[in-house]
């Protein structure tokens, strides 16, 4: 269940065991904490729940410093419940909001509006007006309001600390198979199918061209895809460009994708594309036929790459 408001949630959520976090990308640090967040639930009779805020809390805070995120509100509510959330408030970041002091939000907010009866969070949480209450603050206040606190330390993997900046980094430099092992499942760019060009039909291959929900974009290039029509959850194995189309002149950045297997029925109109690995980057070729020699050698590798990844 998704709450949109701190009045609708206030005689709903509780008892609740919850965790509070921007969760953007819910990558596998989130889940540890969201996992560890349901067993605590399990264990006591309490509801597993989520709170999280849209917009970005820097945009109201620090608007320059808004970073791209890697998932719609939408999309972290719906992964979380994958996890065992029972529900998730996204919580309007407002001016006021950003104004409490970490003793009334942790009071009024916590304890009293959403009934908390256990906090996890992350080791680098912070709360309130300026940030300014971490997670001592935060258990000395639950102590004192009736709740429990549990801090959850943060996880490395492959030598990296698993944050949402990291995974961005990792996407803008096209390293996506990194970026899926910390997310613990595949970067994804997921949105409305809009017209194209019409360049694909005519001189090289026809493709979906996605308008991409989320500010995100991988590197410029070619990828390993595999792509869901999000009405029906059909899915197939795709090859993916991410660019500008520098062959016919360098267009608006776009993300185009090129079906393995035939449609068989009408084209969807909204797709999710899962970025599995990055073929190469995107480069000018003399003609149109040089690129569709190339784009055939591109569906090639990948039809490989999906034979291999079938094999018990």
């Amino acid at each position: 269940m998704i709450f949109r408001t701190l009045e609708e949630a206030a005689s709903r959520f509780g008892p609740c065991v919850l965790t509070i976090g921007n969760f953007d990308g819910v990558h596998a640090g989130h889940r540890r904490i969201l996992r560890r967040v349901v067993e605590v639930a399990r264990g006591r009779g309490w509801k597993p729940s989520a709170l999280t805020f849209h917009p970005h809390p820097a945009r109201i805070v620090a608007p320059e410093r808004v970073p791209p995120l890697l998932t719609t509100p939408e999309q972290r509510a719906a992964l979380m419940l994958e996890e065992g959330i029972e529900q998730v408030l996204i919580l309007p970041f407002t001016r006021e909001i950003s104004l409490i002091e970490p003793e009334e939000f942790a009071d009024r907010i916590l304890a009293r509006m959403l009934d908390a009866r256990a906090v996890l969070v992350g080791d680098n949480f912070r709360f309130g007006h300026l940030h300014a209450g971490d997670t001592r603050m935060l258990a000395r206040f639950g102590a004192q309001f009736g709740f429990i606190t549990e801090i959850i330390p943060a996880i490395r993997l492959r030598g990296r600390v698993v944050s949402s900046s990291e995974i961005r980094r990792l996407v803008a430099a096209g390293k996506v198979s990194l970026a899926g092992r910390l997310l613990e499942s595949p970067f994804v760019l997921q949105g409305e199918v809009v017209p194209g060009r019409g360049i694909g039909s005519k001189q090289t291959v026809p493709t979906l061209n996605l308008a991409p929900e989320t500010g995100v974009m991988p590197a410029l290039g070619v990828y390993i895809t595999r792509t869901r029509d999000l009405a029906t959850a059909r899915t197939w194995p795709s090859v993916s460009n991410v660019g500008h189309r520098p062959t016919f002149g360098a267009g608006a950045l776009a993300v185009e994708t090129f079906l393995l297997d035939p449609l068989d029925a009408p084209p969807p109109q909204s797709i999710r594309v899962e970025f599995l690995l990055r073929l190469r980057p995107e480069r000018k070729f003399p003609t149109p036929e040089a690129l569709k020699t190339q784009i055939f050698r591109d569906i090639a590798r990948a039809r490989q790459y999906f034979l291999r990844t079938a094999l018990p």
